[in-house]
């Protein structure tokens, strides 16, 4: 069952949460799978990831052009791919990846005129499936969390200390754009949207879990 499913959303979306209850769904049910995260920022591949992100390039995310730092993940997703798990998803198994090439229309397109937008998404597309030859996803899960409420998710994590938050994380309207980009790119490609809040609060994190469960299992069907 060689299947690549990505879980994708804002930081706060409880992603990480979410990823872990699909493990358990995936060993419950014995489906063969690995998980990846990434960037891998235990690998060397990621070194310019976390220069960017550490605010090495310059303290605003859009310091650095959405094409130079797309390039940054994609390095460390090519290194990821043909050092640590390409060999077991071409040979059948469950590939289950916590971010992938698709955080590149989340995080990076923002920077761009919305006039441009397709332009990109045709560009990174071809550059990491195309050219640089890093595996389609089959199904692309999007977390959609409103900004305001995983701001408050985040200080909660980071017990109040907002100088925890990287580059990304402490910039709202930043996130906001995120958040619209995200949504557009969802539409274009076909993601597949799980509202996670009720436009005030957070949904029930098993209620989130079970709309991800009948997704996936539309997938592997």
């Amino acid at each position: 069952m060689r299947k690549l499913i990505i879980i994708e959303g804002l930081d706060g979306s409880g992603k990480s949460t979410q990823v872990q209850l699909l493990e358990n769904y995936f060993n419950k049910n014995e489906i063969n799978y690995r998980k990846i995260k990434l960037p891998d920022y235990d690998s060397p591949s990621s070194t310019l990831v976390k220069m960017y992100l550490g605010g090495e390039f310059g303290k605003a995310a859009a310091d650095v052009n959405a094409y130079a730092a797309s390039a940054f993940y994609a390095v460390d997703r090519f290194a990821s791919y043909r050092l640590n798990w390409g060999k077991d998803y071409e040979n059948g198994t469950l590939i289950l990846a916590d971010r992938y090439a698709t955080s590149n229309s989340i995080y990076q397109m923002e920077k761009i005129p919305e006039s441009e937008w397709d332009v990109y998404l045709d560009w990174s597309a071809d550059f990491e499936y195309g050219k640089i030859g890093i595996p389609k996803p089959d199904a692309v899960i999007y977390l959609d969390m409103p900004v305001e409420i995983s701001q408050k998710l985040m200080t909660e994590r980071y017990n109040g200390d907002e100088g925890k938050k990287d580059v990304h994380e402490v910039n709202v309207a930043f996130l906001e754009k995120c958040r619209k980009s995200a949504l557009y790119t969802a539409e274009k490609q076909g993601w597949k949207v799980v509202a996670c809040s009720d436009g005030v609060n957070p949904l029930p994190i098993e209620q989130i879990h079970k709309r991800i469960v009948e997704i996936v299992e539309e997938e592997l069907c």
